[in-house]
């Protein structure tokens, strides 16, 4: 698992691409994807990388295109991921000042979702 920590008020579609930039990918798989996300550049580097972009468009697209449906409806296993990992007060308001504070306790928060 890979994950990156980016400023409150920054778009996450640049974090993103260098997230996938990072991945290594063994075989043909798909890719889930916020509508956060949708851009051209993003979709198209994730098709470069050799993912399946599984994303809807957003309403005020000229020129949608199909996605799996049924495949999209899992994107909700990660929303709740992240739920459990808010219940962690500390994750939620973010009371440490250092990034490596928050991701120290950030990690601690998913080995323990895990071990649930």
């Amino acid at each position: 698992m890979i994950f990156s920590l980016s400023g409150g008020e920054k778009h996450d579609a640049p974090e993103g691409r260098k997230l996938i930039e990072q991945l290594e990918i063994v075989a043909p798989c798909s890719l889930l994807m916020d509508r956060a996300y949708e851009d051209d550049k993003t979709r198209a580097l994730a098709v470069e990388q050799g993912l399946t972009t599984v994303v809807p468009p957003k309403k005020n697209r000229l020129e949608p295109w199909d996605y799996d449906k049924e495949l999209y409806k899992r994107r909700n296993e990660v929303e709740r991921f992240f739920r459990r990992i808010k219940s962690f007060r500390r994750v939620f308001t973010r009371y440490e000042k250092l990034d490596v504070m928050y991701l120290a306790f950030l990690t601690f928060a998913m080995i323990v979702d895990i071990l649930k």
